[in-house]
């Protein structure tokens, strides 16, 4: 079992990365929880957090959705640097950049440890099915 990170109440995770899901911002708060400094993250894509446990399924419909200029919340168990884990609530949404160009936003808090009980499950059923 990795070892998890809670944040703290008042983090709050950004980030924001390119249409194809490259990364080109992270505030303080992702790269503390996450592990890496902001040149690691830079240019990579941002499923390098995701954690195993995630059903394929959440993140297709994540895409599917903001890919139609929708808003997306759910909760994501995400992958630190070190091999641990971080629980978060997230909101994402198509953005347009100060450059023009689309891209997305991701804001994320710390949920309730009752919501991260219950998507754990939730998401376990859902990886038995793939």
């Amino acid at each position: 079992m990795s070892k998890e990170t809670v944040l703290d109440d008042y983090a709050f995770l950004v980030s924001e990365t390119d249409e194809k899901g490259l990364i080109n911002f992270a505030n303080n708060d992702f790269c503390k929880v996450a592990g890496y400094t902001l040149e690691e993250l830079v240019g990579q894509p941002h499923n390098m957090v995701r954690h195993q446990d995630i059903p394929k399924a959440a993140f297709r419909d994540l895409w599917e959705t903001v890919r139609k200029g929708e808003t997306w919340t759910g909760f994501v168990k995400n992958a630190t640097k070190d091999g641990g884990h971080y629980w978060v609530f997230a909101t994402v949404y198509p953005f347009m950049n100060s450059e023009g160009k689309k891209g997305f936003l991701s804001c994320r808090r710390k949920p309730s440890k009752e919501e991260i009980n219950t998507h754990e499950e939730l998401y376990k059923q859902w990886r038995l099915k793939e």
